[in-house]
């Protein structure tokens, strides 16, 4: 008897490769991308006539909660999310309660993902005037994305608001840092501008000056001491435009939430569970969102996935938590943007795979070749669903997207060649690993 030369065959998939879109099949051995076209036996063969098969979706920025917050989300829930929504790898966030910000923390975090993560990841360490010199020594610990900023208060007790022990951080080792920006001073002076329970005071109080003048801060510290950034969740067109000026050294995000919502429906019909930091803006400022992606300055999309539990939403502002969930809609969210003609799937795949891998040096991840794993976000384009509210993984249990009618919908979900999730049914274990990256992995020998 004759043994399958391959593990998996993708049949017949619209494919996207680095150049093109074809219909072709994909060969996977040893959880890696083997062959592309051509003919070969295989162990399971998954037919994909009418779907369309990108590389695996990357989402660097999520928050899970665990240690410490997980009435909301832990490791297990959120990579559940994740994989149900078509997303095979994370970058995990530090504010955790005890925060990442030692070898000691991230070794736990690695260790409680073993075996009840569903997708791959790697955890950030959050930077404190207590560890700034130390972080060029946590950023290259193994299964590190590098280190994370808090200018601006938000969700746990990192912070680093003054402009000297910002330059620390920044003079302490060489990957891309990853930078929350808000104004720490302003946020503090305008905290009269809050209005109790009128959540559509939030983006008043976190203004766009809050954000605009943070971004500029840190790229002035970047510039000064040489290292490369990355500015997350922008909200405002005046922060691109100035990002626009300084490619070389910060790149940048945008969320689904933000190019999604606008401020004038989403308080009214959501109140506070429309309400994170930086804030869901009016319409002028999702709009001029959409420009700046059409000028090409976004380099990726992240979920900012930061789900609080619902009677916490509930409370009156300001008593109430900033953060939504995010990790499970944010490919089904930019698959109906893509419907709709706002990007091209080719824009969505860089922003998703491709740039992530660019920015962050992931080994082996974000594109469909040979030789790179075999991590495959598998969608039907033409799908007309509803986000119903069964359907969410997370443990928080709600979003502010259920209800809405989207074009475009994740299929399956393969990571390393383990077909983890196929039309909502999942695998019967969780097997995500850490990723690797090329500044903190050493090659093994042949």
């Amino acid at each position: 008897m004759t043994l399958p030369i391959f593990d998996l065959c993708l049949k017949n998939g619209s494919v996207v490769l680095p150049d093109a879109t074809v219909v072709t099949d994909v060969y996977v051995r040893d959880g890696r991308i083997a062959r592309i076209g051509g003919q070969g036996d295989a162990g399971r063969v998954i037919d994909c006539t009418g779907l369309t098969v990108l590389p695996g979706v990357i989402d660097t920025q999520v928050h899970f909660r665990e240690p410490g917050l997980t009435a909301a989300e832990d490791l297990a829930t959120g990579s559940l999310a994740a994989v149900m929504g078509g997303v095979t790898a994370v970058f995990e966030m530090p504010n955790t309660k005890p925060p990442t910000d030692c070898p000691e923390a991230v070794v736990a975090k690695l260790e409680h993902a073993r075996g009840r993560m569903w997708c791959d990841h790697a955890f950030y360490v959050g930077a404190t005037t207590d560890n700034a010199e130390r972080c060029a020594e946590l950023e290259m610990l193994p299964g590190t994305a590098g280190i994370k900023i808090f200018m601006g208060s938000s969700t746990g007790s990192l912070l680093v608001s003054d402009d000297a022990v910002l330059e620390r951080v920044l003079r302490s080792g060489r990957r891309r840092v990853a930078i929350h920006a808000e104004d720490e001073t302003r946020l503090h002076e305008r905290l009269n501008e809050r209005k109790a329970g009128d959540p559509s005071s939030h983006p008043v109080w976190r203004d766009e000056e809050t954000a605009l003048r943070a971004t500029q801060r840190i790229v002035q510290l970047a510039r000064r001491t040489g290292r490369r950034i990355h500015v997350l969740h922008v909200t405002t067109p005046a922060e691109l435009e100035f990002l626009s000026g300084h490619k070389d050294i910060a790149s940048c995000e945008v969320t689904p939430q933000h190019l999604t919502l606008a401020g004038e429906d989403a308080y009214v019909r959501l109140g506070t569970l429309a309400q994170m930091n930086p804030p869901i803006r009016g319409e002028k400022y999702r709009d001029g969102l959409w420009y700046w992606m059409g000028q090409g300055v976004p380099d990726i999309i992240g979920s900012d996935h930061a789900p609080h539990p619902l009677a916490a939403k509930q409370r009156a502002y300001p008593d109430t938590p900033s953060g939504m969930p995010g990790v499970q809609t944010l490919l089904p969210l930019m698959l109906n943007h893509v419907a709709h003609g706002r990007l091209s799937l080719r824009r969505l795949v860089d922003m998703t795979s491709a740039g992530p891998q660019r920015l962050f040096g992931l080994v082996r991840k974000g594109r469909i070749a040979v030789g790179y794993d075999a991590d495959f976000s598998v969608v039907d384009l033409a799908a007309r669903w509803t986000v119903q509210q069964e359907w969410l993984a997370s443990k928080c249990g709600w979003s502010p997207f259920v209800g809405d009618e989207l074009t475009g919908r994740p299929m399956g979900t393969i990571i390393r060649g383990n077909v983890v999730m196929w039309e909502n049914q999942l695998a019967p274990t969780a097997q995500g690993e850490p990723l690797l990256f090329e500044a903190t992995d050493r090659p093994r020998e042949a």
